[in-house]
């Protein structure tokens, strides 16, 4: 019996990519809509990810619920420019906090060569450029975000909505519609004609008022329970653009998220000295909602964790892994790089500033020691919140170098 176990052991430990694959591609499947929110798609992924947490043995599974508000695009999506069709998420795409939007619209095309913003106010006050859309270049829109405002302005009905031009391929660039504004913004290519005269809209949002998701909780019991270790990754992703796209979100954060199951599979094997916690996050994309609920509400004192992990979007090859680390991590940077200089598992690890891009921020603030990989600059990273981070799309290069560096830490911790 205990060479079966053993050999059972290594099959596990030896199948981990395997696993870690799976699991990668079946969150990145079209059942899940993108993960989102309108088609059910991040609860239909948190029920799967509280199944194969069960299916490993760990000790315990919990489902911690919360709400909360969001604009969501399950519904029409289209756009025509002087009569020809647009792809939705290839030739355009919207921002998130978009409202619904349809008819004919004149194009008003900033002359950003000789930019005078008393002469364009003038022109759009014409009753000829009445309810156009502005078309401008995002980055110099930026340099001039007073005249840009008020153009959104819901007062300043001259314009009905701006399209801003941006590269490819477009990103769905942020998903924290926690509120509708008045006017729509939609991202086009730089490739979009330059004296186009007409664009037709049909766009539909859904806002979602006190929608319920939850986080999902596994716990493998240690030897010692006055501390814990905690894992984390956000499994819910952009969702749908429209009735027929949708935003796949392998490397982000599918990736992050098969770690944590994958590390949760090594620890029920692997008797851990400490608790252990894998804690898979909804509500990352709609402006951490998932793991601030969670920091207020833990299951167990924050100060009992020794040290809390968050890995996103390590779906990539970049031979330099990136971090960050909160203040009271700093020491747990210290070893990570001393182990990584002598097992060389990524040239470098780059640590950059803090900053509240992903889950391990709610906890940094409130002095929990914690550290963010995100495996970013690789050949995957130009999908980014784009239609292209799928399965196919995703590179499997860092998990292996992510995963030992972690357990490594553990053990010396």
């Amino acid at each position: 019996m205990l060479i079966l176990l053993a050999l059972v052991a290594m099959q596990l430990n030896a199948q981990d990519l395997a696993h870690y694959q799976k699991i990668v591609k079946e969150l990145s499947r079209a059942k899940y809509q993108g993960r989102g929110y309108a088609k059910d798609g991040a609860n239909k992924a948190g029920a799967y990810l509280a199944k194969e947490f069960s299916y490993l043995g760990v000790d315990r599974v919990i489902c911690q619920y919360f709400k909360l508000d969001i604009n969501t695009f399950p519904g029409k999506m289209k756009m025509w420019v002087d009569g020809k069709k647009q792809v939705p998420g290839v030739d355009f795409t919207v921002r998130e906090f978009n409202p619904s939007i349809k008819g004919e619209f004149g194009l008003y095309y900033i002359d950003t060569a000789n930019y005078d913003s008393e002469k364009i106010f003038n022109d759009l006050a014409k009753p000829e450029n009445k309810n156009v859309f502005v078309v401008c270049d995002f980055m110099f829109s930026y340099k001039h975000g007073k005249d840009f405002k008020r153009m959104q302005n819901k007062d300043f009905d001259a314009v009905a909505g701006i399209l801003f031009t941006w590269e490819e391929p477009l990103k769905f660039y942020k998903a924290y519609g926690e509120k509708v504004y008045d006017k729509p913004v939609i991202w086009v290519p730089y490739r979009f004609p330059k004296d186009a005269k007409t664009i037709k809209l049909d766009m539909e949002n859904k806002f979602l008022k006190d929608y319920e998701c939850f986080n999902v909780i596994a716990k493998v019991d240690g030897r010692k329970h006055d501390s814990c270790y905690v894992f984390t990754a956000h499994y819910d992703h952009l969702g749908n653009l429209g009735k027929r796209v949708y935003y796949a979100g392998a490397n982000d954060n599918a990736s992050g998220t098969a770690a944590i199951v994958t590390l949760a599979a090594h620890y029920v094997i692997n008797k851990p000295e400490y608790d252990m916690y894998f804690i898979a996050f909804s509500g990352e994309d709609a402006n951490l909602r998932g793991s601030e609920y969670y920091a207020k509400n833990p299951i167990v004192p924050l100060e009992q964790i020794k040290y809390l992990f968050n890995i996103d979007m390590i779906g990539d090859n970049n031979p330099v892994q990136y971090c960050e680390a909160s203040n009271e991590g700093m020491r747990g940077f210290a070893l990570f790089e001393e182990i990584n200089d002598r097992k060389h598992y990524f040239k470098s690890l780059n640590r950059g500033k803090l900053a509240a891009n992903s889950d391990h921020y709610p906890f940094a603030v409130r002095h929990v020691p914690c550290i963010f990989f995100e495996n970013e600059g690789g050949d995957a990273f130009k999908y980014y919140h784009t239609i292209y981070d799928t399965y196919e799309n995703a590179l499997f290069d860092s998990y292996e170098p992510v995963f030992k560096l972690v357990t490594d830490f553990v053990e010396r911790y």
